[in-house]
């Protein structure tokens, strides 16, 4: 097994249909339509729309010639003309006349990158415990970041509520900029609509997309969060698109994802259930023995574990410095739940057989002193001896990650398209 860990580590907005002033010197942003705001499902898929390609290119590669671009995405160079100047007159990307070289005869040939300066984009990621919300560039590089208690309230439509009214306060900082699109990452099933159920909040058919929507103003893409941090490993390394992969994450939730072909895997019934998969033996950990993988080795879980070790800690940051101070029992506790996951993980990629797997999630980057407890159990179980699994690239920030690739995940799909939304 092979790990390499990065360590990167509002006012309420007016009803649809009524103009929002900007703030004095910001660039102007999207007013609300009269009509429904849009809301769509994420697709989280490398796009081979011709403006996608020629977009993708600029973020991969740029600063890029026009005949390289054409080279790199297989289309005619009359088409990457086209798309080029199409996105240059939209603004998403920008020439670099500064790098034209010297001495050229004819027509210069000048490259072009992506545009980092006038767009962002919002993402939010809704966990069980903690809410992210960040902003993002076109390159899918994090701007800016919060992270709030996600609320508490009996009715979900008043949680959204607030986490939107959180996003508007936070994205109404970022004067000159346009705002693109926000995206919503969160667990259980996403329905087309942006119709959330979602079992351990007790939500059923809660309407995140538009409530998220009409806080915002934008439009707005919702995605499975598992599937989301999947495809976030796509935007970063659009490269292996060829390729598959098992995600596998595991948080204070575990859940999985699979990409083929440069899709992530989305079915119609939801996002694959594995929190109720059998543990196998444990010594600290599920000291209730429910015997079920999500309370085994879920954050809460591991907390409760610690707790009737007779550890007095209060959060895994007590329990992980503990640790790694020399408390045997807090160590045996962490390793003893890396153990247990790479049982699992063996167990599931020997199903679906992926050419890599990848691991993601605080689980696995938070106390990367268990990744060899991972890799050993992870070999004793699996029959594949050359199984390739790696860390999540997005490592500690897999969350906000995620949420970006929604945000991004229109533009990137069909960019031309995508701004029609926004106007």
């Amino acid at each position: 097994m092979t790990s390499a860990l990065d360590r990167p580590i509002l006012s309420k907005s007016a009803p649809v249909g009524v103009v929002v002033r900007p703030v004095a010197g910001a660039a102007s942003r999207p007013v609300a339509k009269p009509s429904a705001p849009h809301v769509t499902t994420a697709k989280l898929q490398l796009s081979t729309k011709a403006a996608a390609l020629v977009l993708r290119t600029a973020r991969v590669s740029g600063p890029v010639f026009r005949d390289d671009a054409a080279a790199l995405t297989g289309l005619s160079i009359s088409t990457v003309n086209r798309q080029v100047s199409a996105l240059l007159k939209a603004g998403l990307i920008r020439e670099r006349a500064d790098l034209t070289p010297p001495g050229a005869v004819g027509r210069p040939r000048v490259p072009f990158e992506i545009n980092t300066d006038g767009y962002l984009t919002v993402g939010i990621h809704i966990g069980y415990k903690v809410t992210s919300i960040t902003t993002h560039d076109l390159q899918h590089r994090v701007a800016g970041a919060i992270a709030i208690p996600t609320p508490q309230a009996e009715d979900p439509e008043a949680v959204v509520a607030q986490i939107g009214a959180s996003a508007r306060r936070f994205a109404d900082r970022w004067v000159g900029k346009r705002l693109l699109w926000a995206g919503v990452a969160i667990g259980g099933r996403v329905a087309d609509g942006g119709f959330v159920d979602h079992p351990r909040l007790g939500w059923e058919g809660v309407p995140v997309g538009r409530l998220i929507a009409e806080s915002l103003g934008l439009p707005v893409s919702v995605a499975s969060h598992v599937e989301a941090m999947a495809a976030a490993e796509q935007v970063v390394n659009p490269a292996d698109q060829s390729q598959n992969f098992l995600y596998f994450y595991a948080r204070e939730m575990v859940g999985i994802a699979f990409s083929v072909d440069g899709a992530v895997h989305t079915p119609a019934a939801g996002p694959p259930t594995i929190g109720h998969f059998p543990t196998g033996p444990t010594t600290l950990l599920d000291p209730d023995r429910t015997g079920r993988l999500e309370p085994t080795v879920s954050d809460s879980g591991i907390l409760y574990a610690a707790q009737r070790a007779g550890l007095e800690v209060d959060s895994l940051d007590e329990l992980r410095t503990l640790a790694r101070t020399g408390n045997t029992v807090a160590n045996d506790v962490l390793t003893e739940r890396g153990e247990v996951l790479g049982r699992t993980v063996a167990l599931i990629s020997d199903i679906f057989n992926p050419d890599h797997v990848i691991l993601g999630g605080q689980a696995f980057t938070d106390y990367p002193e268990a990744l060899p407890a991972v890799s050993k159990a992870l070999r004793a179980t699996t029959v594949i001896t050359q199984r390739d699994v790696r860390v999540a690239r997005s490592a500690i920030t897999v969350q906000q990650k995620a949420a970006g690739a929604v945000a991004l995940d229109a533009i990137y799909a069909d960019p031309l398209d995508a701004l029609s939304y926004t106007a």
